[in-house]
């Protein structure tokens, strides 16, 4: 029987996990694979970023948060996953040669009405560097089995939609044909889409992602899966969301391309402060394509960074059954015309 059921977690309970170190070849490796902005893979062209030096991606922040959470917690838990994020806060950049710990609070806990054998939990992660600085918040419900409870198998969909509908819908209200120029702060128009690309999940990827960061065992473990809630292999919405920020890096170094071919200077996006409303909507199982896409909800001038802008886009992706798995709202800094 597994250390941590749904009884086990009360409002008030805190617990500190880690530590782990960033050491700077796995910073460029993640970078490289999911986030290959330069203040993130190449050292010269840091330095005249927001920042100044190499950082890490944000998302590999949460993945390490997540690998943390797991490691200390989860793995010895009935865990089922978690329907989405309510709100990520990068607050400090993460550094190679890091040490990152993650502090975690039980905010509220909630049984289910609809699945009697299943609670919720809301958690609040702070993950504090050596100097025991905040570089990272987040705050989201996990479901877990009620001790003695029978199993779940295979009714991930469903839990997960009934889940995830609970949360707020901020969905921008219209759709405008995709942007094809390369576009400043104030060429953007509330409500313009970009495709960014298709991605199909392979078993292997599946596995070999969640074996870094998420080992939970219907993410590493096809057989075990089968038993889970979500009776088969699926892969960690960190995931599902690390392979959005390819596609969205892939996509806008299409537009770098064609705005230099046409002797144009790029418009430079600088780093993102956060998200919200993350929802992890139905399972990515081995074999699904995800076709991802994003349209800008609002924008508004910095009032801290002359010469940029403030950008908020909703982002969403769908599967090749036409289905939404997985939807977010973003922000990141965007250059303004010079």
């Amino acid at each position: 029987m597994p250390r941590y059921a749904f009884e086990d977690f009360t409002p008030g309970l805190t617990q500190m996990l880690g530590p782990f170190t960033v050491t700077k070849e796995a910073l460029l490796a993640f970078a490289q694979e999911y986030d290959a902005q330069p203040f993130h893979v190449d050292e010269v062209a840091a330095k005249d970023s927001f920042i100044g030096t190499l950082i890490a991606s944000g998302w590999h922040t949460c993945s390490i948060n997540m690998r943390l959470f797991a490691e200390g917690l989860l793995l010895d838990s009935t865990s089922m996953g978690a329907p989405g994020i309510e709100e990520v806060k990068w607050l400090k950049p993460v550094r190679p040669g890091d040490t990152l710990r993650s502090r975690i609070s039980v905010l509220e806990t909630r049984p289910s009405k609809s699945r009697p054998s299943l609670g919720l939990v809301r958690f609040q992660f702070e993950m504090l560097n050596q100097a025991d600085e905040i570089v990272l918040t987040q705050t989201n419900w996990v479901m877990f089995g009620r001790r003695d409870a029978e199993p779940l198998k295979g009714s991930g969909p469903s839990v997960l939609a009934a889940a995830a509908s609970a949360m707020p819908d901020h969905t921008p209200a219209r759709e405008l044909p995709h942007i094809s120029s390369n576009p400043y702060f104030e060429d953007l128009v509330i409500g313009e889409k970009e495709e960014l690309g298709s991605y199909t999940f392979e078993a292997d990827d599946i596995i070999g992602f969640a074996r870094q960061f998420d080992p939970q065992r219907f993410h590493v473990d096809a057989e075990a899966a089968r038993d889970s809630l979500f009776g088969a292999l699926c892969a960690s919405g960190w995931h599902t969301a690390a392979v959005w920020m390819k596609l969205m890096v892939g996509h806008r170094s299409r537009i770098r391309t064609n705005a230099l071919a046409h002797g144009a200077r790029p418009a430079r996006l600088g780093p993102s402060p956060g998200f919200t409303n993350l929802k992890w909507l139905k399972p990515v199982y081995a074999g699904d394509t995800l076709t991802y896409r994003s349209a800008v909800a609002r924008k508004r001038v910095s009032n801290s960074r002359p010469g940029w802008g403030l950008v908020f886009h909703h982002n969403c992706a769908t599967n090749q059954h036409g289905e939404e798995v997985f939807s977010f709202e973003g922000m990141v800094f965007w250059e303004r015309r010079p």
